[in-house]
């Protein structure tokens, strides 16, 4: 019933901008201009082994961190929407640096763990993956989301621990779906997440879809990832 009160609460609340909290809106023109981004390349220091090219739509700071919070959250369910809009813009960044034709685009979400979808009662990621996939489509690019992913083993919370003990944390942790293999003969993977700090999910993501591809090397090569936001310091655009 939870989910049933986020979205009746929405209707009957009085409306905030998540980002700065302005009157009358759920999400202000300019924190939507901000979240829009455009995409650039980011890349973590120090960079996971096995991590894909990243793009992210926006800067993980201020109204666009507190935008993120809100949906991932508070369960502000509404504003997959836009979030779902910057991430296909970081898809299409990706993938047009990944020399993408006509190819369809299959976003693969990483996937939350069990006790976090159930506090939260939703998954995140996979709710903006899918919110992207009709962005892109209305865009006149074939995309779908296409959840194959799971948790194998449970992890700690990645809150708080440094990069070196989310690399450990998450090593070994995902997996794909038997029939993983076979859905991506006819698409490009491109990893999605809403949030990218020191790499660790996307590049054990990238591993365990990975191993599912064994042998079909095409796709091993031409891999990547997008999310909605990362550190400004993740920006490669920005450094010296």
């Amino acid at each position: 019933m939870r989910w049933w009160w986020r979205e009746i609460s929405e209707l009957v609340l009085p409306a905030v901008c998540a980002g700065c909290g302005h009157a009358r809106t759920s999400l202000c023109e300019e924190c939507a201009q901000e979240l829009a981004g455009p995409p650039a390349r980011v890349r973590p220091c120090p960079a996971p082994a096995g991590l894909p090219g990243v793009f992210a739509a926006a800067r993980y700071e201020g109204g666009v961190r507190s935008v993120l919070l809100a949906h991932k959250e508070r369960g502000a369910l509404g504003l997959a929407r836009p979030l779902g809009a910057a991430l296909a813009g970081a898809v299409q960044a990706a993938s047009l640096r990944e020399g993408e034709g006509q190819e369809p685009l299959l976003l693969v979400p990483v996937p939350s763990a069990g006790r976090a979808v159930r506090a939260r009662g939703h998954d995140p990621a996979r709710r903006i993956a899918v919110a992207a996939a009709v962005a892109l489509r209305r865009a006149g690019t074939y995309a779908r989301a296409l959840p194959v992913l799971r948790q194998c083993r449970q992890v700690s919370d990645q809150s708080g621990l440094t990069a070196r003990e989310r690399f450990e944390n998450m090593a070994g942790a995902l997996e794909a779906a038997p029939w993983a293999g076979w859905a991506f003969e006819a698409g490009r993977a491109v990893l999605v997440d809403d949030v990218m700090t020191t790499g660790a999910s996307l590049a054990e993501a990238a591993r365990a879809l990975r191993a599912a591809l064994s042998g079909r090397v095409s796709e091993y090569a031409r891999m990547s990832a997008a999310v909605v936001a990362a550190p400004a310091l993740s920006f490669e655009t920005g450094r010296n």
